[in-house]
């Protein structure tokens, strides 16, 4: 196969993914959409926002000969510390606590593109750990906002050293990686104060599960 074969055939995925009604658990699309507003690529770089899409992600990286992944993980570092791990330690890396389903799925995304016989010939993992989870409908916490310019940069170079250099934007308008109600100027403009909408979970609600609980506590125990 020649270098011009080659290069056709080559495909690189950038992927954020995470939960954005999380506070922290948005960090991989916060990235990837920060890449898309203000950084351009060449036609085979490929800007996704993967939100929570588990294994409907497969078909998306099945013929993607690299990947970059930004996301939210419980590694080993003190909250909002970065990470980055390559390839092989990727499955390792993604078998600590998980925090939401999307992260549990990634192995087994990995897994069913090895099951279809692909597997990227680089796949690049930029992890932070987060400060906030409990923060629901919040945003990213000030410490890992202000990790999202350090996370960019570590993944345009992994991009250059893969032969894939970004170019920062001067002009033209943002690449669309998300629905517009999604990104995150709209999303923090039009987001209610936690007065009007609670985002720590209503009390109401709370103390009624917790006696629904206490009931079927007592209704197993009368029937022991």
């Amino acid at each position: 196969m020649n270098q011009e074969s080659l290069a056709k055939d080559r495909r690189v995925v950038v992927l954020g993914v995470g939960n954005l009604l999380w506070a922290d658990e948005g960090f991989g699309v916060r990235c990837v959409e920060a890449l898309g507003d203000g950084w351009d690529f060449g036609e085979e770089v490929d800007l996704l926002d993967g939100g929570t899409l588990g294994l409907a992600l497969v078909p998306l990286l099945l013929n993607a000969s690299h990947v970059l992944l930004f996301d939210a993980v419980d590694h080993r570092g003190p909250p909002g510390s970065l990470m980055v791990v390559r390839d092989d330690e990727v499955p390792r890396f993604m078998t600590g606590s998980k925090m939401s389903l999307h992260q549990a799925g990634m192995n087994d995304i990995l897994a069913s593109l090895e099951l279809l016989n692909h597997r990227p010939e680089r796949f690049t993992v930029i992890g932070i750990k987060p400060v906030e989870l409990a923060d629901y409908g919040g945003s990213l916490t000030e410490p890992v906002q202000q990790q999202v310019p350090v996370a960019l940069q570590l993944g345009l170079e992994e991009l250059a050293a893969w032969g894939f250099p970004g170019s920062r934007r001067t002009t033209g308008e943002p690449r669309e990686v998300m629905i517009s109600v999604l990104a995150r100027q709209r999303y923090e403009s039009e987001r209610p104060s936690p007065e009007m909408a609670r985002r720590d979970g209503d009390e109401r609600f709370l103390a009624r599960r917790e006696g629904h609980a206490a009931e079927q506590d007592a209704d197993e125990g009368k029937s022991a």
